[in-house]
């Protein structure tokens, strides 16, 4: 696990993804916000997955959500994640989260499955990991989207 979490750093670092500091700074009303997901998938070049979670965000807000993920890359497999964990940068609201990513995701398991992730769009940033079940290996690059329920 530890090599893939080295793996999905430098893909973050050379595809300049890392979750960036919050552009909301002077803005007193910014908010946290984090993900818990279900999310499952196949991959053979081209990497589809679909899932389901919900956005709980430090101003009391939280919203259910639907989540598509499309790309393509050097990955071959099937994976089930389960009780993923996201962290977004700070937004003014909830409703700054919702639409497309451009994102990058290093993943890796046999029985067990591990996956990282990394997306931006414009001033938001996400991180997602997560572990669970399936057999993969590879990298992607794609899209990403959150849309509430």
């Amino acid at each position: 696990m530890k090599s893939i979490a080295l793996f999905a750093s430098i893909i973050f670092i050379f595809t300049g993804l890392l979750p960036i500091a919050s552009m909301a700074e002077g803005k007193s009303s910014a908010t946290s916000c984090r993900l818990v997901y279900n999310m499952s998938g196949w991959s053979f070049f081209y990497k589809t997955s679909n899932g389901e979670g919900k956005i709980t965000c430090s101003d009391g807000t939280s919203a259910e959500v639907t989540l598509r993920a499309r790309g393509g890359g050097l990955s071959v497999g099937k994976s089930n994640i389960i009780d993923g964990e996201g962290n977004f940068s700070e937004v003014l609201n909830i409703d700054d989260l919702y639409g497309n990513y451009v994102a990058a995701e290093a993943h890796a398991g046999a029985t067990k499955s591990a996956a990282a992730q990394a997306m931006t769009k414009g001033e938001v940033s996400l991180s997602l990991k997560g572990t669970g079940q399936g057999f993969d290996i590879g990298i992607a690059f794609g899209s990403f989207r959150i849309e509430p329920k």
